[in-house]
């Protein structure tokens, strides 16, 4: 049985709900990670966040192939590299921290499951742009 397009879009639209519900859940674990420990060390990740997202505007064009593939662009070798760099920080930061005695066990928890959320809403993002029957939706 074949949705109709109506249905569709409406399937759509409550995915990029959820998304941004995940996103949201995101910051609001990070923002708990400061505020319930008294600390705002853990915000030093929102730079890493910050980064994360630079390459992929910055070298990813529309005609450049996608972060997903295997092919040698230089520009697009650099911007996986980047990224995994920013992913790397992401988790390393927090760690440190906690290593050093700065931050608690609770906040490095938070800390990693909002790492954690933000990643499957960016996971989930990218596996729902690539889904063929979205693109011919609109």
């Amino acid at each position: 049985m074949a949705l109709s397009r109506s249905m569709r879009a409406c399937l759509h639209t409550g995915r990029l709900a959820a998304i941004a519900l995940l996103a949201s859940g995101g910051i609001i674990l990070h923002l708990l990670a400061c505020i319930l420990y008294n600390n705002w060390w853990p915000m030093l990740t929102v730079l890493m966040y910050l980064v994360l997202t630079m390459p992929v505007i910055l070298f990813l064009g529309a005609d450049s192939p996608s972060m997903l593939s295997n092919e040698s662009d230089g520009w697009v070798s650099f911007t996986k590299f980047l990224t995994g760099a920013s992913v790397v920080g992401s988790i390393a930061i927090p760690s440190i921290l906690k290593h050093a005695g700065i931050i608690g066990w609770g906040a490095l928890t938070m800390e990693l499951s909002s790492f954690g959320v933000f990643g499957l809403a960016i996971l989930w993002y990218i596996h729902m742009n690539r889904e063929d029957e979205y693109s011919s939706v609109f």
